[in-house]
């Protein structure tokens, strides 16, 4: 397969992530070449997403992004790729719009030969099982859905209806697969991943306190990693915020950032940002 040129990386990751989403959100509609997704009140996947590398958006259609949101009481969110026309950010700003974050899209090759595991930095960690969540299971996909998602709740909070909603549709899906780690028959860590288009995206990584720093998190990317392969596909992806566990731990296992993304976001009174 040719090299990519980083335009080109960029169109099909920021196609991915929006793409992985349709059919799984609430409501996903169309917007020039990428999709505004809304998937409940404070749903992390409520966003604007893989525009702006297509054709231009007509200030109607900007418009039209704020009316989308707004209306359902989320505060409207944009994430851009660095590719994007720079009028199309000032015209965010111009309504509002502020910078809320930083996200890497981390990528690497799945080629045919080598076992991911084996690039583990420290090997498989010691008395840790990885296992692929049976979609029949419910009480299994909802302990999933705990887990996955307490590494980006703040400490005490309860879980919201709306993660474990979205878990259950994805446990469902085609191409989705979720797995969980444990120790003995407690469950100490989870995450998921989608395959599709020669690609598996990566997401929702989340280990328990009390079992950090053993290398669980890298376990995890190397069953994943193993599965996007067995579903047909050449390249992963993990999106992460700059310098955390997850980055650092993506980078020992081969993955190298392709691009840093924005975050923008609206706020405004009665309107409720996505966890």
């Amino acid at each position: 397969m040719r090299e990519l040129s980083f335009v080109e990386i960029a169109r099909l990751l920021e196609r991915k992530q929006g793409s992985s989403l349709v059919g799984l959100a609430r409501e996903t509609v169309p917007l020039a070449e990428g999709w505004m997704i809304f998937d409940g009140q404070g749903s992390p996947v409520n966003k604007a997403c893989g525009i702006g590398l297509g054709r231009p958006l007509t200030e109607a259609e900007i418009d039209g992004i704020v009316t989308f949101f707004t209306e359902r009481g989320a505060e409207p969110t944009v994430e851009l790729c660095p590719f994007v026309p720079p009028a199309l950010i000032q015209a965010l700003g111009k309504r509002g719009f502020i910078l809320r974050e930083f996200m890497n899209a981390l990528i690497r090759d799945l080629p045919a030969g080598g076992e991911p595991r084996a690039m583990l930095t420290s090997g498989w960690p010691s008395g840790i099982t990885v296992e692929r969540v049976d979609p029949s299971d419910a009480a299994l996909v909802r302990e999933f859905a705990e887990v996955s998602s307490s590494g980006f709740l703040p400490e005490g909070m309860a879980v919201p209806e709306v993660f474990l909603d979205f878990s259950t549709k994805a446990s469902r899906l085609p191409g989705y697969d979720l797995f969980v780690a444990r120790e003995g028959r407690t469950i100490v860590g989870a995450g998921g991943c989608e395959s599709g288009e020669g690609v598996t995206l990566l997401y929702g990584t989340s280990v328990k306190p009390a079992w950090r720093r053993r290398g669980i998190q890298q376990a995890l990317i190397a069953a994943r990693l193993e599965r996007g392969r067995e579903r047909g596909s050449r390249l992963a992806v993990i999106n992460s915020g700059p310098g955390i566990p997850t980055e650092r731990n993506a980078t020992r296992l081969g993955f190298a950032m392709a691009y840093t993304r924005v975050v923008l976001v609206k706020p405004g009174p009665g309107l409720t940002p996505s966890l």
